[in-house]
């Protein structure tokens, strides 16, 4: 997986320096700031957030960085494991990569789906903040109070 998405990876990041920039780059390739994580842990920071849904802010603990670090990291890479399917296990080269794609293969194959409904605790700004009065219909919010001392 990972020569497969480190130019990938690379190439979209050259692409946004160049959006960016707007235009050929200004300083020769490795000039400017280093990256706080190499390919290689901003895809495995990714993996494990996706699959075991540990926050960013521990993964930065682990990591030794900045939470946006790892935010941004995520953020970058997680487009791309998505645009590359999901591997069908015993079907060697079978790969869904769309919603359409897994309940045709699921009619075909006699598969029965089910969908995961495990609520997903999510912060929720504190009071005055913008964002406090959206909800996201489904979720279990974590409400935050103002602690004033009196």
């Amino acid at each position: 997986m990972l020569e497969e998405l480190a130019p990938r990876w690379q190439a979209a990041r050259e692409s946004a320096l160049y959006e960016r920039c707007g235009g050929d780059r200004r300083r020769a390739a490795g000039a400017g700031p280093k990256q706080r994580l190499v390919f290689v842990d901003r895809l495995l920071v990714t993996l494990v957030h996706l699959r075991l849904g540990i926050p960013h802010a521990a993964l930065a603990e682990l990591y030794a960085v900045d939470r946006s670090t790892v935010s941004g990291a995520i953020r970058e890479v997680r487009p791309l494991p998505a645009a590359r399917g999901f591997a069908i296990p015993d079907r060697l080269g079978v790969r869904l990569r769309t919603l359409e794609d897994l309940f045709a293969y699921a009619d075909a194959e006699g598969v029965d789906l089910r969908i995961d409904g495990t609520e997903v605790q999510v912060r929720r700004p504190r009071a005055h903040r913008p964002g406090r009065k959206a909800l996201v219909s489904g979720r279990k919010a974590e409400h935050h109070q103002d602690h004033h001392p009196q």
